[in-house]
């Protein structure tokens, strides 16, 4: 099948400012957003109705987005067929969620993959409980890693660097268990690498437990982590603990035979 030529969105190639104005208004469609009227999407980019409106129009005339029939812009199937050639998520997500759905299956609790991009974490693969409709983490979103289990891990093993950005920067409270001191997240980060897993106890929330461990490549390298969340109720640790590094274990070999693996940013 012949995939049809892609158009320039601006004929002015060159121009920064267009490309930058267009990426402002395609972050925009992030979280409880995947569904925005022009208005919604002006106000939420900082861009003047008009300069969003004439962009809105080139990126749907080029299938980044699409148009509903009430008026509403949604992240268009051109785009999604341009992201699902990134490996570090699509493929990664592949031999990742077998292991993840039948970690959920056998357990019942929510399990969950993610990366570390620069200072954040981007959640690309979640399985939970359909009956239950958690606030987060949305697959696609980015999040800061001291809050949680899952990314704790990535930023135990990120280079020093991105540790110092982030402990030498905000570290906001999201329940009166999130670790907010530079010092205690430096022990925490130590302790990651010791013991190869984190736990989070009502970090993110106060109506779960994570535990989480590092996934790696082919190269031994930490390329992703995965997490299990459950009810403090449940009290096994110790019994989390050994699921969620069978499960990180379990899929770092099927990378190492696929040979993936991937360089950390």
């Amino acid at each position: 099948m012949t995939m049809a030529p892609m158009k320039v969105l601006d004929p002015d190639a060159g121009s920064r400012s267009v490309v930058d104005r267009a990426l402002s208004i395609l972050a925009t469609f992030q979280g409880t957003r995947s569904r925005q009227a022009l208005s919604d999407i002006s106000r939420n980019s900082g861009l003047p109705i008009a300069t969003c409106y004439r962009i809105v129009q080139r990126l749907t005339e080029w299938g980044a987005l699409e148009r509903d029939t009430d008026g509403r812009y949604r992240v268009g199937l051109r785009l999604w067929e341009v992201a699902s050639r990134a490996p570090r998520s699509v493929g990664l997500q592949r031999y990742a969620r077998p292991y993840l759905l039948d970690l959920y299956e056998t357990t019942g609790f929510a399990t969950h993959l993610a990366i570390r991009e620069g200072v954040e974490l981007v959640s690309i693969e979640r399985f939970h409980n359909p009956r239950k409709n958690p606030r987060r983490p949305i697959i696609g979103d980015r999040y800061q890693m001291h809050i949680s289990a899952i990314g704790q891990v990535l930023l135990a093993y990120a280079p020093r660097h991105i540790q110092e950005e982030v402990l030498a920067g905000d570290l906001p409270a999201f329940t009166t268990h999130t670790y907010t001191d530079r010092d205690t997240l430096e022990r925490v980060l130590v302790d990651i690498q010791r013991t190869g897993y984190a736990v989070s106890d009502r970090q993110t929330d106060l109506e779960n437990v994570a535990v989480a461990a590092p996934v790696r490549g082919f190269d031994g390298s930490v390329i992703a982590s995965v997490s299990l969340s459950y009810p403090p109720e449940t009290g096994d640790v110790r019994g989390m603990v050994h699921l969620i590094r069978l499960t990180a274990t379990s899929i770092s070999r099927t990378l190492a035979a696929a040979g993936y693996g991937d360089v950390a940013n």
